[in-house]
């Protein structure tokens, strides 16, 4: 079950990432991962493309994707 929800999670957030990347998705409020690891957020997992690390943080039924361009640039949105 949690390896099928980490899949579910990470094809959501490469997708999401992507259609962001190309405008295709409106920028949403964006929240630091420091906020969401206070808020109870546990981080699932994580994955490399190309040059950005993406990071997947769950908390019941609600889920995150931060996507990691380097230290100083940094952005995470809800996956659903």
């Amino acid at each position: 079950m949690l390896r099928t929800l980490v899949a579910s999670l990470f094809c959501l957030g490469a997708t999401q990432a992507v259609a962001q990347e190309n405008g295709a998705i409106s920028s949403r409020d964006s929240v630091s991962m420091a906020k969401l690891i206070k808020d109870g957020y546990e981080i699932k997992s994580s994955s490399w493309t190309g040059s950005k690390l993406f990071v997947f943080l769950q908390k019941d039924n609600s889920a995150y994707a931060c996507e990691f361009a380097n230290v100083t640039n940094t952005r995470c949105g809800s996956i659903n």
